[in-house]
């Protein structure tokens, strides 16, 4: 019997320890999908900016919670989830008033706040919703090249 269903569900304590096993599986799933290694290097580094924005912002200090983390086989490519049901985080806001970084040295650019920017610039789409808690969805295509070999 065929399963329709290719989604692989992680829940995980908010906590910066257990962000190595959800990139360990991201490893396993994208590899098997026929990912190239500088594309899962590039998932890793994006689903751990994801991971840890939840670890960091999305609950109070000392007050627990969990992250969800998706990895759905979706047509030629992977649809990796990470949510939490903590502080909502507004994306169109903090877009709208965020700084261009363009003619700006690093010494200019503050630590924290590029974790978008690079999940966007190493992912195919990046969406982020902020309803109850926020869900960072990051998709992923593999390359026709990649199909090939």
């Amino acid at each position: 019997m065929e399963s329709t269903n290719r989604t692989v569900r992680l829940t995980l304590p908010a906590e910066a320890d257990y962000i190595d096993l959800v990139r360990l599986t991201l490893y396993g799933i994208s590899s098997k999908m026929g990912f190239s290694y500088e594309d899962i290097e590039d998932m890793k580094v994006a689903v751990s900016e994801a991971c840890n924005n939840v670890v960091v912002h999305a609950y109070e200090p000392g007050q627990g919670g969990n992250m969800e983390v998706h990895f759905e086989d979706i047509d030629n490519g992977l649809r990796i989830l990470v949510q939490d049901q903590g502080l909502s985080f507004d994306h169109d806001r903090k877009v709208r008033s965020a700084d261009s970084l363009h003619n700006k040295s690093l010494d200019e650019v503050s630590s924290g706040g590029l974790g978008l920017y690079l999940m966007q610039a190493l992912m195919d789409h990046v969406e982020v919703k902020g309803e109850q808690g926020t869900v960072v969805i990051l998709t992923k295509m593999v390359s026709k090249s990649e199909e090939m070999v």
